[in-house]
């Protein structure tokens, strides 16, 4: 996702296109130039677009998700969080975070902080691809869309953590802060050309820049919050069950679709052979990492607990997913299944080691996105043999401070002000009623 790196992928591109293009019968020189321009800039623009689609659908999977893990009580405020969360990425990272992210080598802090503070700006209607923007030979429009999922998807990700005991509004406000200004900042160190990209990082979709963010904003706000009312008492962890698995079960389909655009649309280019095969090769990485981490899941809670557990298979997908997202493209078939695995493995064992801690996260957010986020991360070095171990680490650590720094003085400003935990007689009754005046399933008075 990194304007560079398109730079030269496009580039490439249009450059492997020219001789056969140029043997059109009644063009000259010029018109096969254009028509290889042309070219890859449509085919890298509809890569962008497709991707971003998916991507966007994976908003729907977070809402499904969430709405199956948490009581019934609570499901019509889940819904609502999604789409209002999404809906203001899709303003505020317009207004600030598109050009904070993406500086173009404007820096008011040099590789640090982008000196372009203000909204972001589309080409002009019908440009051509001569004329348009030459980060990429892809449209400006594409490419915001396309990076707008992103952002968005790494609110989805503390909404699902912080379920059953958060208010609405300081909610929302959180997500304004962190797509508007907190996700962009440290995005725009790697693929905005800032000083962990020249250092080396390599993050190819985010399993840092997104996913782990997601999990340390998560995890700062659970740490705030507090647990749930019942979940831990005299020691012991209380089982919550969610009020419907097949909708759990519905949303990790989804979001399992949508890592297709979200892994095969950060290739960001698809103008020659190789650039679709290498698409081809993301997507079928990324399904089978997907497909080790839920096996995994799958035979170790049937060896822990002699039963298989569907919510550790249902996040042990999801983990497989995030964990190949910081390198989809370089592992064998077998590796990445691999890769996926232990995901689903770091899962199984995360989720009680929380609970232990007694840090409540209802859907399992914190250890797939940020655990898992972590091993992706690092689990690049094991197969593309530019990275280097102590880069990888070294950006974790950076990402990680920033992250739960800024969203930790944003959640205290929000305590402090707004407050952000309903009241105890709220959280019993549900959040459907206290907070938002209906209930997701009217027949039952209560979850």
């Amino acid at each position: 996702m990194k304007r560079t790196t398109t730079l030269t992928l496009a580039a490439a591109a249009s450059i492997a296109l020219l001789p056969t293009l140029g043997f059109a019968q009644d063009e000259g020189p010029t018109a096969g130039v254009n028509a290889s321009t042309d070219m890859v800039f449509i085919m890298n623009s509809l890569l962008f677009l497709v991707g971003g689609f998916l991507v966007f659908f994976m908003a729907a999977g977070f809402a499904m998700l969430e709405g199956g893990l948490v009581r019934s009580k609570n499901v019509t405020m889940q819904m609502t969080k999604n789409i209002s969360l999404f809906s203001l990425a899709s303003i505020f990272y317009y207004l600030i975070g598109y050009n904070l992210m993406y500086p173009l080598g404007t820096w008011s802090i040099d590789g640090i902080l982008s000196g372009v503070w203000g909204p972001g700006v589309l080409e002009a209607v019908g440009v051509t691809a001569d004329a348009a923007d030459d980060y990429s030979y892809a449209s400006t429009g594409s490419d915001f869309f396309f990076q707008l999922m992103f952002c968005a998807a790494t609110a989805s990700i503390v909404s699902g953590a912080l379920a059953e005991r958060i208010k609405l509004w300081p909610f929302l406000a959180f997500t304004i802060a962190l797509t508007a200004v907190i996700y962009p900042i440290q995005a725009s160190w790697k693929w905005g050309g800032g000083f962990l990209d020249a250092m080396g990082f390599l993050d190819f979709a985010g399993s840092t820049v997104v996913h782990s963010v997601g999990g340390w904003a998560a995890l700062v706000g659970a740490l705030i919050l507090g647990p749930r009312i019942g979940k831990y008492k005299d020691g012991r962890t209380i089982p919550i069950p969610g009020s419907n698995l097949t909708l759990a079960t519905l949303g990790t389909f989804i979001l399992w679709l949508g890592w297709f655009g979200f892994n095969g649309g950060s290739q960001l280019a698809m103008g020659t052979v190789g650039d679709v095969a290498d698409v081809s090769r993301i997507f079928a990485n990324t399904n089978t990492a997907a497909a080790g981490g839920a096996i995994a899941a799958l035979i170790l809670t049937q060896i822990l607990y002699k039963k298989p557990d569907l919510t550790m298979v249902l996040n042990g997908a999801l983990a497989g997913l995030v964990s190949i997202t910081a390198e989809p493209l370089t592992p064998s078939l077998g590796a990445a299944t691999l890769i996926g695995a232990v995901g689903g493995v770091i899962v199984v064992f995360a989720v009680p080691f929380l609970d232990k801690l007694k840090i409540d996260d209802v859907v399992g957010a914190i250890p797939v996105h940020l655990f898992c986020g972590i091993w992706g991360t690092i689990a690049v070095v094991f197969t593309n043999g530019d990275a280097s171990l102590a880069t990888q680490l070294y950006s974790i650590i950076v990402v990680g401070l920033f992250t739960a720094i800024a969203s930790g003085i944003v959640w205290f400003i929000l305590k402090a002000t707004m407050g952000i935990r309903v009241s105890e007689e709220d959280e019993i009754n549900g959040l459907d009623m206290s907070e938002m005046g209906m209930e997701a399933y009217p027949e039952f008075s209560k979850g």
